[in-house]
């Protein structure tokens, strides 16, 4: 699948640079002691528990980065069905690079194949509708490139990915405003006086919030957040904004509650529990011996 826009070869580069140096800095001693330089294997990515599997792109890239002379077979794709037992891919070089780069590449499919799950367990519940699944900034520092890309690969729309790329007016920013309408109107001018097209995007809290904010839907609001709303209440509110602008249903959100809420006619609704909640795929890198 094609990768998400945030997920470029420099910041693929970095995070991988500042992985790797985390975990081998002066040297993978084991390795280096046990194994000869010149030893040629394979191992195989064995996978233990059914799940969509996610992480596979990354993991050649982690490979070949370390190592430019690996090479990887590939059997299942990111996104695709892996049951138990199913080789994911078979690996072949250097016996010391294949050790050496192991516990990053097992870290981040596993992580990645569990988000992807998850996620796409999730917008299972969502089909016959028009809402869309959003994932949320409530990723791990560091890791924010492979759980929104997990996110991705498991059929999840990403909302944005830092505070860099879409304006949120959330509770703090308008309490300290004074109003919606004050927050609305400070954002406005500050981009236009720095010459920056972004997206707004409002945070409300009860009715008389969403009133408020529907009258600049479109003028200057481009969704509207429903955050922990009841059913009934969001209901009411997307009546109020009456397609204006986008919705988000947002807040505390279970798995049980997405087709109801998807039937209030939201267009997203956002759930942090896609990536701080997911739980990591049983996967494991095992020698093949010759």
């Amino acid at each position: 699948m094609k990768r998400p826009h945030y997920v470029t070869d420099k910041a693929l580069k970095q995070f991988i640079k500042s992985a790797l140096e985390e975990d081998i800095q002066s040297g993978d001693h084991s390795t280096l002691s046990t194994i000869p330089k010149e030893l040629v294997q394979s191992a195989r990515l064995l996978v233990k528990e059914d799940c969509i599997l996610a992480g596979v792109e990354l993991a050649e890239i982690i490979f070949k980065t370390f190592d430019k002379d690996l090479k990887v077979e590939v059997f299942i794709k990111d996104g695709e069905n892996a049951k138990v037992g199913d080789v994911a891919f078979i690996v072949t070089g250097s016996a010391r690079s294949i050790l050496s780069t192991e516990r990053l590449v097992l870290n981040c499919m596993q992580r990645m194949s569990g988000i992807a799950s998850l996620t796409h367990e999730w917008d299972s519940r969502l089909l016959g509708t028009k809402t869309k699944l959003l994932d949320t900034r409530k990723t791990t520092p560091n890791f924010r490139i492979c759980e929104k890309w997990a996110v991705a690969i498991g059929g999840g729309t990403n909302h944005r990915y830092g505070l860099y790329d879409l304006i949120m007016l959330k509770d703090n920013h308008i309490d300290y405003n004074g109003s919606i309408t004050n927050a609305v109107k400070m954002t406005q001018d500050y981009l236009k006086k720095n010459k920056l097209k972004l997206k707004v995007e409002v945070e409300t809290r009860n009715l008389a919030e969403v009133e408020e904010a529907a009258k600049l839907a479109g003028k200057g609001i481009d969704r509207i957040m429903l955050d922990n709303m009841d059913v009934k209440t969001m209901t009411e509110a997307v009546k109020i904004i009456a397609g204006k602008c986008e919705t988000e249903a947002s807040g505390g959100i279970s798995r049980d509650q997405l087709n109801e809420i998807a039937r209030t006619g939201v267009t997203y609704i956002s759930a942090g529990a896609l990536t701080h909640s997911a739980e990591n795929i049983d996967l494991s890198l095992k020698a093949i011996k010759n």
